[in-house]
């Protein structure tokens, strides 16, 4: 029963604008920029009420990757999860930028039985044995979700943070990890590898728990995809964006809803 709501969770923050709802899903490592021998990093993996804070339920890992400084994959290690959160450990054992993300692709079913409405939840794999060929009304949303942060020990580079080409992505024109009070950052949003213009992007400041408002910064893309942000203060920021469309791969699917999530770390001047 638990796996199933932590499933359920997951599906429906992946499935609905962010905006619609209470729940938020998130990564958040220890740190983001490291120096020193032998460096480690931990991660915090939840969905909650409040932005980086553990009150709903953990963030199944099911599709975590991890891709190191030369674009190649790294294995989380301790990985513990708990009531609230999934906790689990990086090794930056090269120096250089690491993509830590959570990549998930579902269905959404629903149809008539005997003027009943039937719902169904489940991966792209499990579609064809579980829902009836010849279900009545059938009515199938595709979903695909990333959520994702960087962390860069020593100096930084971008092999990582290659687009795969696939679903909703952030192409740091700023590096993620050189970004600092006061200062603009540019960013540029594809979808399918190509550049996404006109998207709202809301981007919200840690500590949220502690004031009365969210003290939400937005932006939107331009033709280009692109976007820019100036960082009012130092600190850690949530920052989402969805789009749907009617670009399916599942020949039963009329529509697409696909989301994007970062963790950012800011630094003081």
């Amino acid at each position: 029963m638990i796996d199933a709501l932590k499933y359920l969770t997951l599906a429906m923050a992946i499935a609905l604008p962010f905006s619609a709802q209470a729940h938020k899903a998130w990564l958040l490592p220890s740190e983001t920029v490291l120096s020193g021998e032998d460096p480690w990093i931990t991660v915090d993996a939840a969905v909650s009420n409040d932005i980086f804070y553990f009150n709903h339920v953990p963030l199944r890992l099911n599709g975590l990757t991890i891709t190191g400084p030369d674009g190649n994959s790294v294995q989380m290690e301790n990985n513990a999860s708990g009531k609230l959160r999934n906790t689990f450990d990086v090794h930056l054992a090269e120096p250089g930028t690491y993509r830590i993300a959570v990549v998930n692709a579902g269905l959404f079913a629903s149809w008539d039985v005997d003027g009943k409405p039937k719902r169904w939840r489940g991966s792209l794999e499990n579609f064809a044995s579980e829902v009836p060929k010849d279900a009545k009304d059938l009515k199938v949303t595709q979903s695909a979700g990333r959520i994702e942060t960087f962390v860069t020990a020593g100096r930084p580079n971008e092999t990582a943070l290659k687009s795969t080409g696939n679903g909703l992505e952030m192409l740091p024109v700023t590096h993620p990890n050189d970004l600092f009070a006061g200062e603009t950052a540019t960013f540029k949003l594809l979808l399918d590898g190509k550049p996404a213009p006109d998207l709202s992007i809301e981007i919200v400041p840690d500590g949220i728990r502690y004031r009365d408002k969210q003290n939400e910064l937005s932006a939107t893309s331009d033709k280009d995809g692109l976007f820019t942000v100036t960082w009012p203060d130092a600190g850690r920021y949530w920052l989402e964006t969805q789009v749907e469309d009617d670009k399916t791969s599942v020949s039963q699917a009329t529509q697409r809803r696909v989301s994007y999530v970062a963790t950012l770390e800011v630094l003081p001047q």
